[in-house]
């Protein structure tokens, strides 16, 4: 790991899970919980990761759970942090997220992507290296028709129609810390869709046609289970 760039992975972990039921990140899959699959692909590729959750309760129950698999063998440091604005949606998770890290630019991940791969997080950060200006969000973009051929793309203040936000990953993107006054101008006024902040900032794309379609799979509801 390049000690240069300090890297930090944002967890989400503060959803309601109403499709799902229970609580995901704890859910057991095949044998573990499903958020240690995360962490342990985590291991030895970032400095530093962050768990966001959305009360003390919970914390508690993730640290027991982190200490029962992991044993505290995890090379990161790691904290558990309580989400700071309640029920907003992963806006707000992101939000904690950046407050809580000293570094400049964070990879945000949902509790609920087990299947994200080493090759995926060596390979988001070293294009965030690639970028010598400094930039807002670097994000995964799925559409083999458009002009995204290139490894990085940038679109500034999008607002043309043949760029659909509806094909972007947001949760598998990194996040810069200077985004935290944005974002919460953006909770106060109640626009919680992330897509509210990507309109107004300096966006990077990269075309997902570039990684394993399982890197941005989710596991919602019970039938994704099968």
């Amino acid at each position: 790991m390049n000690k240069k760039n300090h890297s930090t992975c944002i967890l989400l972990c503060g959803g309601m899970s109403k499709r799902m039921g229970e609580d995901k990140g704890s859910m057991i899959i095949h044998d573990k919980p499903m958020i240690i699959y995360t962490l342990k692909t985590l291991n030895y590729e970032i400095d530093e990761v962050i768990i966001v959750l959305n009360d003390r309760e919970r914390i508690a129950k993730y640290k027991d759970i982190i200490d029962y698999y992991l044993h505290g063998k995890f090379s990161y440091k790691l904290k558990l942090v309580e989400d700071e604005i309640k029920n907003k949606g992963p806006i707000s998770g992101i939000m904690t997220g950046l407050k809580n890290t000293n570094n400049s630019y964070s990879l945000v991940i949902p509790c609920d992507s087990p299947y994200i791969t080493k090759k995926y997080i060596k390979s988001i950060f070293r294009i965030k290296n690639r970028i010598k200006n400094d930039f807002d969000i670097l994000i995964p973009y799925h559409n083999n028709k458009t002009d995204l051929d290139n490894e990085i793309n940038k679109l500034m203040h999008i607002n043309h129609k043949n760029f659909e936000l509806n094909l972007i990953e947001p949760l598998h993107g990194i996040y810069n810390k200077n985004l935290i006054d944005n974002i919460e101008k953006n909770i106060e006024s109640n626009k919680l869709d992330i897509k509210s902040i990507i309109k107004d900032t300096n966006t990077y794309f990269i075309n997902t046609k570039n990684f394993d379609s399982l890197n941005f799979k989710n596991i919602n509801c019970p039938n994704d289970l099968k």
